[in-house]
């Protein structure tokens, strides 16, 4: 797939098929997040791989928008330090990580779903996740029950010129 197509072809996926996806597939996708830009290249994610089924089921329990992770083929935890540094750029780092990644899956025709994280303490368990360390976003991984991933022409979003405003709004 081309880029263009990856990006039109993105969409939220929360059901998978039971299809697992090769470690060269996961370790393509994470390479994208680990290349993804950071402010001042300070790099401040780490990623836990998850493909245990026993424990996706119980990952999905930390936060009520989760439950696709556990029908997923392998979710990434992204973590942080406790303490980030001031301000919200380790939350921008993250989202790009996250975007990237999620455009590389489906470049490989893989199927992606977002989640926060509500409950920490149940995330830091279950990932076993040192003292200093929290899971900010989950990204769940799998081929798409149903429809496959494809450009969409009529992408249910806001109008064009209603988003794009050119030198003032």
């Amino acid at each position: 797939m081309q880029t263009w197509d990856a990006i039109t072809s993105r969409r939220n996926v929360r059901s998978f098929s039971d299809r697992p996806i090769s470690r060269e597939h996961l370790d393509q996708i994470l390479e994208a997040g680990r290349r993804a830009p950071s402010s001042q290249n300070t790099q401040p994610w780490g990623f836990v791989v998850v493909t245990d089924r026993a424990q996706l089921r119980d990952l999905s329990t930390v936060w009520v928008g989760a439950k696709h992770v556990s029908s997923s083929a392998a979710t990434i935890a992204l973590v942080i330090s406790d303490d980030p540094e001031p301000g919200r750029r380790v939350q921008f780092d993250l989202g790009q990580a996250t975007m990237i990644m999620m455009i590389a899956a489906a470049d490989l025709g893989i199927g992606s779903g977002h989640a926060g994280v509500g409950d920490q303490a149940a995330a830091n368990r279950l990932l076993g996740l040192p003292a200093g360390r929290t899971c900010s976003f989950l990204i769940a991984l799998g081929y798409p029950s149903g429809r496959p991933l494809a450009p969409i022409s009529k992408p249910d979003r806001k109008p064009f010129d209603e988003v794009v405003h050119w030198g003032t709004w």
